[in-house]
């Protein structure tokens, strides 16, 4: 993803995981496996109940769990205290189990969610860091900001992921709206906790997170999609209610009172915001960052090695663009000027209006076909991927990423999601179009989601309630990076520029986000870094540094995690020889469902071993 997001912490715990690994019958296994298989199967119903539009976004909120369908997540002091509680819980009874006892699949689920509890512990000491980072990626320091919070997540999670087919579903929207106002007023009281300690983001991220806020509450109730989705989908089905009128009532009556005084107390905080955007000006910011490096990358590289890696990765990446723009008569200035020489040109872009938006949207369908063609060559799996391609909501676009995924639903009532910011069609050159939709859609991100879906009956539930962001970022890269390998530009040297222009852009991530943190670059040093180099323009690479700034290391995720997976290519690569299978060491990698980096060697030696004794 381009950017969750959105809340990212949300997405990666409603969306993304980490732990299955099939070819594990559990009819024939052990006792041993057997047992931890329970485990696993109560860790997930624990881990839902925590967190219950993961139930509804992975269309698990029916039968025994329907009672999750009416609910948020609890924000409050108590829900942190749940958290760590599961977390500890987690650890203590991962301790008891005999690991040696386990079979080889067994064994990396059971170090995939010691990672995930340990770095949830370990997150417990910041009072901004939260148990449940360990579960979900990443973890975001402030509760509301232009990408985090109810504001941004609640109405469009309820439009687009909480179904409503009967009387019940319907009621059940009711009683979450109801829950947004409590959402709201619980993230209120821990902004303003936080003030007190001197704790809030930069002052250019509270003037948009703020300028959203007043926005929204300046609509009318009637027009909000809060009102208009429960109206216009229970006409449609004919479901029976005047549905209209409680959420008008709601609306008016909780929501908007919990907003205004959501937005009394971050105007009061942000007054005493400063412009410093890293996390280095916070309590034990130092330490903080190191965890979130650890979160966001799945490695123990320091800041210092992760700023080196980007800066050499940038190098080279600059001298493959150069090679393709002399190629094009394209010779002067830097690589940077040259490539921000063309964002400018009108011809780039479609029309920043409705009718070229919808233009966009469909190339993006267009190349997901394309690549449809291709994807018997790059996997084994033939997934289905029903993919649906749409407009990031336009209340939130202003702070949104620039792209982001939703993974289908496990129970296939709702297909996957790829959501694009167009904000304005500058945002994409139609050069860059066709990178992003391979490391959203296919073979990126959805494929990533379809596995589970389209398999979730042959996988232990826990394994689509845990995300780690290098590995599942990093398959998307790597994503972006097979689509070239198997020619989709060949004849389009323009695109290849974009895909190679994407890939430095990801290396020039490495680069700011440890710049920010932890060498105390300014936002504007950090901004002018990603024009002058990777010559995107400055209004996408604003948005871009923003978002960087709210949720600490995990663009680092990215690139390292694309680097490790190429670096395990080349590894089975050296093993196989003539054996090795490129669509089977894909397969490898997606079956893993996303693991964290420094377990990723184990699947690929299982990987290895199976290809040498076939």
């Amino acid at each position: 993803m381009t950017a969750m997001t959105y809340s990212r912490r949300d997405f990666l715990l409603a969306t993304l995981s980490a732990t299955a690994v099939p070819g594990l019958s559990w009819a024939n296994a052990s006792s041993a496996d057997a047992n931890f298989s329970k485990l696993l199967d109560d860790i997930a119903e624990e881990v839902l109940r925590l967190s219950p539009t993961s139930a509804t976004g992975l269309g698990l909120d029916k039968g025994a769990r329907a009672a999750l369908k009416s609910q948020l997540e609890d924000l409050s002091p108590a829900g942190d205290d749940a958290w760590a509680a599961e977390v500890k819980s987690i650890h203590t009874r991962l301790r008891a189990v005999d690991r040696s006892a386990l079979g080889a699949d067994a064994q990396t689920r059971y170090d995939t969610i010691a990672y995930a509890a340990e770095s949830g512990i370990a997150g417990l000491r910041f009072p901004f860091g939260g148990a449940a980072s360990g579960f979900n990626g990443g973890t975001a320091p402030f509760p509301v900001t232009q990408q985090d919070g109810a504001l941004t997540r609640i109405p469009e999670f309820l439009d687009s992921q909480h179904q409503i087919n009967n009387t019940a579903d319907a009621e059940a929207y009711i009683e979450r709206l109801a829950g947004m106002a409590r959402m709201l007023d619980q993230e209120t009281a821990r902004i303003v906790e936080q003030a007190g300690k001197g704790i809030m983001p930069p002052d250019f991220i509270c003037h948009t997170a703020l300028g959203q806020l007043q926005d929204f509450r300046k609509t009318a109730a009637a027009e909000q999609k809060l009102v208009t989705s429960i109206t216009e989908r229970t006409h449609k089905q004919n479901i029976a209610g005047d549905w209209q009128a409680r959420a008008l009532k709601l609306v008016e009556g909780s929501v908007y009172p919990a907003l205004e005084r959501q937005i009394a107390a971050f105007s009061k905080a942000s007054a005493k915001a400063t412009s410093v955007a890293g996390v280095h000006r916070l309590p034990d910011g130092a330490a903080y960052y190191e965890w979130a490096l650890r979160l966001g990358t799945s490695t123990t590289r320091s800041a210092k090695e992760i700023h080196a890696i980007g800066l050499e990765q940038n190098k080279q990446l600059q001298a493959r663009i150069d090679a393709i723009l002399k190629k094009q008569g394209i010779t002067k200035g830097t690589v940077g000027q040259r490539l921000l020489a063309l964002s400018k040109d009108p011809q780039r872009f479609y029309a920043d209006n409705d009718k070229g938006r919808e233009e966009l949207i469909a190339y993006c369908n267009e190349r997901v076909q394309a690549v449809r063609k291709l994807m018997p060559q790059i996997s084994h799996l033939d997934l289905k991927v029903p993919l649906q391609i749409k407009r990031v909501p336009i209340d939130i676009e202003a702070g949104a990423p620039l792209g982001y995924m939703n993974f289908a639903s496990l129970d296939g009532s709702r297909p996957a999601i790829y959501y694009i910011n167009l904000k304005s069609t500058t945002l994409w050159p139609k050069s860059e179009i066709a990178t992003l939709t391979a490391h959203e859609g296919l073979p990126g991100h959805a494929w990533q989601g379809a596995y589970l879906a389209e398999h979730h009956d042959q996988l232990p539930l826990i394994s689509s309630l845990i995300g780690f962001n290098a590995f599942i970022e990093g398959w998307a890269l790597y994503a972006e990076q097979l689509v070239d390998e198997f020619g989709l530009y060949a004849n389009d040297p323009f695109s290849q520029i974009g895909y190679l222009q994407a890939q430095q852009f990801r290396a020039c991530r490495l680069v700011v986000d440890t710049g920010m943190h932890a060498m105390k670059w300014t936002r504007e040093q950090a901004i002018r870094f990603l024009v002058e180099n990777t010559g995107r323009g400055q209004l996408a690479m604003t948005s871009e540094i923003d978002r960087y700034t709210v949720s600490p290391g995990q663009a680092c995720g990215y690139k390292m995690g694309h680097n490790e997976i190429l670096r395990q290519r080349e590894r089975a690569k050296a093993a196989l020889g003539g054996k090795f299978d490129l669509a089977g060491f894909n397969d490898a990698l997606v079956t893993s469902c996303g693991v964290p980096l420094t377990v990723l060697p184990t699947v690929i030696d299982r990987y290895i071993t199976k290809q040498q004794k076939a």
